[in-house]
């Protein structure tokens, strides 16, 4: 794709990456052929090539160029960001890339309402920090069936006593050690989840633990407009991780593919950051989803019994961020697990980090067809690994959903000492 920028505006970092990313667009069309806003609205400017357009034009004009709208905010903000056009696209165009620089620069010259600035910074407040998430989850849980429906949808109904969702082994004296990332909302709604695969790895002799300095990835911050403390949230996990880093922990583990996707990348987005630049690509280096662990052991020694037939939903931000479409299949294959086919398993299920609570309409319309998917080789459960996705596919309340590893951990024999399965299970 041509471009005009001046000799001026490229001296700007963000203006040089954007145009090497828009030259690298052959403006074929490929991406809209697996674009999920674009198979919905059928709109040009919410696919792919006709967001790259806007971005295109809204870069190359002056900050007081009229043709930067809200209208050019709005179909920015419709696009769910699961790179699913970057692994259909021939030409390798890092879409991703463009719709950041995009996206902060029409929040710059267009601004947002007070109502979506409200909404965006309560998000921000409210699901990054454990405890106050925790709280307020709480207080939802309580007060849900007085909740107006679409927000009766948005809150998982209590399930069992945490207590016993949240026992976890004690890392044995293993030679092998990782770190683990909590997350920020997984504590409160799966908190079985970190607990699973640390008695799983115990058993292949793995020794997983957490930082407790260690807080949100950053991503929830970075995609609601407020970039800079994404990146301050990236520092301060490279500051907790650091001395273990040191110390020899093999690897960072992360049970939720968007955080996964997120810290492999700040590397790139701390690249410029003389402090944090190094370190980072190191964080980047170490950086693993749970499937990368598991699917280089030799799983077939833990000899899981069970008798379920499952759905697994590929999280976009494990197939298409992190290119391991397939990975946790091939591994519930090797453990023996039946897995039921799925339609379109590249689709997004429209979570997408916050995409569910600032765009209900088109996110209810993507869970919906992604759940008739899923549920068209009839499953007795469906399984991810995300927990946006979970808690978003939950939401219907058709057929049960849980993270993968839950599934793996249930039906394992007891080890020596186990406490009876009946008491782990979620």
């Amino acid at each position: 794709m041509q471009t005009n920028f001046t000799d001026e505006a490229l001296r700007q970092p963000h203006i040089r990456e954007a145009d090497r990313v828009l030259r690298s667009c052959v403006h074929c069309g490929f991406c809209n052929a697996t674009c999920p806003t674009y198979q919905l609205l059928g709109d040009e400017r919410d696919g792919p090539r006709g967001r790259i357009y806007l971005m295109k034009e809204l870069l190359e004009s002056r900050d007081d160029d009229d043709q930067v709208t809200q209208e050019t905010q709005t179909h920015l903000d419709r696009c769910l960001s699961c790179r699913n056009c970057e692994t259909t696209c021939p030409s390798g165009v890092e879409y991703h890339k463009l719709l950041d620089i995009g996206r902060a620069e029409v929040e710059r010259r267009v601004g947002r309402s007070y109502k979506e600035r409200a909404l965006r910074y309560g998000l921000r407040k409210a699901l990054v920090e454990p405890r106050r998430f925790q709280a307020l989850l709480a207080l939802g849980q309580t007060f849900r069936p007085l909740a107006p429906r679409p927000l009766k949808g948005k809150i998982p109904p209590r399930t069992v006593d945490s207590a016993q969702h949240t026992e976890r082994v004690t890392p044995a004296p293993h030679a092998r050690h990782m770190l683990v990332l909590e997350g920020c909302v997984q504590p409160g709604l799966s908190p079985n989840t970190n607990a699973a695969a640390t008695r799983v790895l115990d058993r292949l002799g793995i020794a997983l633990s957490s930082a407790p300095e260690a807080g949100c990835c950053g991503a929830i911050d970075y995609h609601l407009d407020a970039q800079e403390a994404g990146r301050e949230r990236m520092r301060a996990n490279i500051d907790a991780w650091w001395p273990h880093v040191e110390a020899g922990t093999e690897a960072i583990v992360q049970t939720a593919s968007g955080c996964g996707a997120f810290v492999k990348e700040y590397g790139e987005m701390l690249a410029d950051d003389p402090r944090y630049a190094e370190k980072a690509r190191h964080i980047s280096a170490l950086a693993k989803d749970l499937v990368e662990i598991l699917r280089d052991e030799d799983i077939e020694t833990l000899v899981p019994r069970h008798d379920k037939r499952l759905a697994f939903h590929c999280p976009c931000t494990l197939q298409h961020a992190q290119k391991l479409g397939g990975a946790v299949e091939s591994a519930l294959t090797r453990l023996g697990f039946t897995l039921s086919p799925v339609r379109d398993p590249h689709l997004c299920c429209g979570s997408a980090g916050t995409y569910s609570i600032t765009q209900p309409a088109l996110a209810t319309q993507l869970r919906d067809d992604k759940l008739d998917a899923l549920e068209s080789g009839h499953p007795e459960e469906i399984v991810t690994a995300n927990i946006g996705c979970q808690t978003h596919l939950a939401g219907a309340g058709r057929t049960p959903v849980r993270h993968w590893i839950e599934i793996v951990d249930e039906a394992l024999p007891p080890a020596t000492g186990d406490a009876p399965r009946a008491a782990r299970s979620s």
